[in-house]
């Protein structure tokens, strides 16, 4: 789709029971950006998150993608999510590489279609697109953790995503490839021209590598680019966070994503 703001949020708020845990915020999401989203445990992220995708509605304000309200977008093909899988999944799931990426494809041809010769073919390109195409005929639970988010994403961009939201993909990924699973994210941001949305606690990491940054802690406290937000100091990002914070940049090796 070809529509400059994907995702928009209007003095959004929305309760738990009684507890407030989303408050007034505003964001935009544009066509080639790439946003950290960072703040502390508890601070809404995941619920923003939710709310991004319709699976929670708002208390108050509202959502469009696209442009359009949320309640009236359908086509959620779109929209590429990836969550924490690799650091839940079960190794004894009996599915092959290209069967987990080709049910990516089910919101595009229906729930109850085969998958055919045309189907197999475009999971083979997401699988070459994060560099896991040799692995396509081995069973998911072999895989490390690094290798299974690869082929989550390979799964989320099999349906041509024009946004890529994660939610702390790196959980479960050793941490001497990280810096490589964050080259693979910059190269599908400005060699593909997919937006891209993370959440993540690695402050230093994502700063390298996003080209903007939202803090939160139930509203947004920072919402700019990258550059900006790494002039700011401990007690800067303890203002923001609410609580004593230091911004750390991990200097991990780098390798592909490997056994």
């Amino acid at each position: 789709m070809n529509f400059n703001k994907i995702v928009e949020m209007n003095d959004i708020s929305f309760k738990y029971d009684r507890e407030t845990v989303v408050e007034n915020i505003d964001l935009t999401i544009e066509q080639g950006q790439f946003l950290g989203l960072v703040g502390p445990n508890g601070s809404g992220k995941s619920t923003l998150i939710k709310l991004m995708l319709g699976i929670v509605k708002p208390d108050k304000g509202d959502v469009k993608i696209f442009g359009k309200p949320i309640k009236q977008f359908n086509q959620w093909e779109e929209i590429g999510f990836v969550s924490q899988k690799a650091n839940s999944f079960n190794s004894g799931f009996p599915a092959t590489v290209l069967e987990v990426v080709k049910t990516g494809l089910v919101s595009r041809i229906g729930a109850f279609k085969f998958f055919n010769r045309k189907h197999k073919e475009k999971a083979l390109e997401a699988l070459r697109t994060v560099e896991m195409e040799e692995y396509a005929n081995t069973n998911i639970g072999e895989l490390s953790g690094g290798q299974q988010q690869r082929v989550f994403i390979a799964r989320a961009l099999v349906s041509d995503p024009s946004l890529l939201i994660l939610d702390e993909p790196t959980v479960g990924v050793d941490a001497k490839h990280v810096t490589a699973f964050y080259d693979l994210l910059g190269k599908l941001n400005q060699d593909k021209g997919i937006s891209l949305l993370m959440v993540t606690h690695d402050i230093g990491t994502i700063t390298e590598h996003a080209t903007h940054v939202v803090c939160m802690n139930k509203t947004i406290h920072f919402h700019g680019a990258s550059e900006e937000y790494k002039e700011f100091d401990d007690e800067d990002l303890n203002r923001l966070y609410g609580h004593s914070v230091q911004q750390l940049t991990h200097n991990h090796d780098h390798e592909e994503i490997r056994p």
